[in-house]
């Protein structure tokens, strides 16, 4: 199987005040603005908010050994274009982020954006401040589509769990542990059916998926979006990208290195590989333990991580077993916004905690 993911890094002074400059460093790299350009193995791209930077693999790697060593060459790389003041951070969220410091792409794709804006209104954390990584899980057979996204659906809460990654809002610590999806999962809350609270229906047959797909395109054509009546429009846990046969899993924080991204994806894969898990498939159940990993991480549901971790060893590759133990840690201290929040008590800023995370980001350390 190949593999390919999708990592979303903020741009920072040497204060971590974000910078939207992405169109600016853009135009250094292609020698003129536009949506994204390559650079050696990968491409870098814009996202909506002008703070953010997304570096994907040019095409998917047979190993997760491959997979890193593609990606962090091009953190590498982009590095060079950055002037020596900026500085990319990783995490769900920016730590420090206000409205008012970032801004939306205003180049190419601005009437997809402008449509977005109109009827859900993008100056809201739940667009302008969100770092995802995403995991796009290639598929063959009709058959084989359903079974992994039912996996995959079922997973989400324990993805969540141990991705937890954005512990701050605003400079302050809450008591929520993935505050990137609190937001995330209420920015279309007029058209609810779009992100459905994160978690997708059972499957029993792929026209179950398009059926949801045309009444999303249905309320859309009512509010006089049809534009925004693409595959991608879709914003739940997973989705399904038919123009690149794979699945992709949006339900999982950017974590503080790709050593870390690597290690979630391993977790990913091997559960994949594995027979019957044994996983809640009732819908509100789901909901409820996503609920309580979104609020607590790893701590809530530990005994049920444990379990599956333990069958997740079982199933590993010996490519993907080197990544596991990272898992592990996470499973025996928390998820890094579970590390994050109880070493930010008591400290009167964060910046030496963002001087850190910047550090693991740009040398591929996990955070310890």
């Amino acid at each position: 199987m190949t593999i390919g993911t999708e990592h979303e890094y903020s741009l920072n002074d040497a204060s971590f005040t974000p910078m939207p400059v992405s169109d600016r460093i853009l135009e250094r790299m292609a020698g003129r603005i536009q949506n994204e350009t390559p650079l050696g193995d990968v491409i870098i791209s814009k996202e909506l908010q002008k703070h953010v930077m997304e570096i994907v693999p040019r095409k998917p790697q047979n190993t997760l050994r491959d997979l890193e060593r593609v990606v962090q060459s091009g953190i590498t790389n982009l590095y060079n274009f950055l002037h020596p003041d900026l500085q990319l951070l990783g995490l769900g969220m920016h730590p420090l982020l206000t409205l008012n410091m970032t801004g939306v792409w205003d180049h190419e794709e601005g009437d997809v954006y402008a449509e977005y804006d109109r009827i859900f209104n993008i100056h809201q954390h739940g667009w302008l401040n969100i770092q995802a990584l995403q995991i796009n899980i290639p598929y063959g057979s009709e058959q084989e589509l359903i079974t992994i996204h039912n996996r995959i659906r079922a997973l989400i809460p324990y993805l969540v769990a141990v991705s937890a990654a954005s512990p701050f809002v605003e400079g302050k610590e809450t008591s929520t542990m993935d505050n990137r999806l609190v937001y995330y999962r209420k920015n279309q809350d007029r058209i609810p059916l779009i992100c459905n609270m994160l978690i997708p229906e059972k499957l029993s047959r792929l026209a179950d998926y398009h059926a949801i797909q045309e009444d999303i395109c249905q309320s859309l054509r009512q509010e006089g979006s049809q534009i925004l009546c693409r595959e991608w429009v879709n914003s739940r846990g997973v989705i399904i990208r038919f123009s690149r046969s794979c699945l992709e899993i949006k339900a999982i924080d950017e974590q503080e290195c790709l050593r870390s991204d690597m290690a979630v994806t391993a977790f990913v894969l091997s559960l994949l590989r594995c027979g019957d898990l044994g996983l809640e498939e009732n819908q509100d159940r789901i909901l409820d333990l996503t609920e309580e990993a979104i609020k607590g991480g790893v701590a809530p549901l530990r005994p049920e991580l444990s379990r599956l971790y333990t069958s997740a060893e079982q199933c590993a590759t010996p490519d993907e077993q080197q990544y596991l133990p990272l898992i592990k840690k996470k499973l025996e201290r928390g998820s890094i916004a579970e590390v994050l929040s109880a070493r930010a008590r008591g400290l009167t800023s964060l910046y030496p905690l963002l001087q850190d995370l910047e550090y693991c980001l740009r040398h591929n350390i996990p955070y310890v």
